[in-house]
């Protein structure tokens, strides 16, 4: 599977009903609480232009305006996230806080150090090229901007229970380790000030999963559901498998904040 296969495979499942009915609103571990958190670390306020990259339907940005009384703007690869977050935002009051614009993080189209801080969640593992997407942040961050950052993490070696189509639609297959993180976001110039285990969010999310496909499983027996593409077989192994890699400390998920840090003259 190619770069861009994976990222077009990845936001064609995160911008389905599918997606939504597996995850429910936030297409993360922690939901809003872990995007609080990372608007804490950012110091986000009135005064922040934020970029949300992979903002899926727009979640973590009207979050993120609402807590801290911030703009954002949100990129994302599908089509229909990015349709059905602006009819969103439209009907909100201040929908000029929060907009939305189709994009790739590889190649983002903004100006240079056009944003005060950049968000992605759950999603700078499935970009293809970690480094473009890392010189991306940097190039259209200010000086003295940062990066908050919450991922899959996994350890090296091989995971044969993780591998396959359904480990790039969960995020897994091109996790890194933290040290990865650390190591790409100092190459591209940044300085990482901060990380934060949250690998029981990822747990809870798993657990969720688990339930919601018993849930599908039930309804398609009863022929109240058609869950097309979904092998109900494979996921739930799948799911189980995930959360034995977590318990043994192979499978985590990691908070990164990392700023640009601002070159004298």
């Amino acid at each position: 599977m190619t770069g861009s296969d994976v990222k077009q495979c990845c936001a064609a499942f995160y911008g389905s009903d599918l997606a939504r009915a597996l995850l429910g609103e936030s297409f993360h571990p922690g939901g809003v609480t872990l995007t609080s958190r990372l608007g804490e670390l950012l110091g986000l306020g009135p005064e922040s232009r934020v970029l949300d990259v992979a903002c899926g339907r727009g979640t973590s940005a009207f979050h993120l305006a609402a807590r801290f009384g911030c703009s954002v703007l949100g990129v994302d690869l599908s089509e229909e996230n990015v349709r059905l977050a602006a009819e969103e935002s439209a009907s909100r009051e201040k929908s000029d806080a929060v907009q939305f614009c189709i994009g790739d993080a590889e190649k983002l189209p903004f100006e240079d150090g056009s944003f005060d801080a950049v968000v992605c969640e759950c999603a700078f593992c499935t970009f293809p090229s970690k480094e473009a997407a890392a010189a991306e942040f940097f190039r259209v961050l200010k000086p003295g901007g940062a990066v908050g950052l919450s991922d899959l993490t996994r350890s090296d070696g091989p995971m044969p229970e993780l591998e396959g189509l359904l480990a790039w639609v969960a995020c897994i297959a091109d996790a890194q380790p933290l040290e990865r993180y650390v190591a790409l976001f100092s190459d591209a110039g940044f300085r990482v000030e901060a990380t934060e285990n949250w690998d029981g969010t990822l747990v809870d999310m798993v657990r969720q999963v688990q339930g919601r496909l018993m849930e599908i499983e039930v309804l398609a027996g009863l022929k109240k559901l058609d869950a097309p593409g979904l092998d109900l077989t494979a996921a739930k192994e799948f799911a189980d498998a995930a959360l034995r890699a977590i318990r043994e400390g192979r499978l985590g998920y990691q908070v990164v904040l990392a700023r640009k840090v601002a070159r004298s003259a």
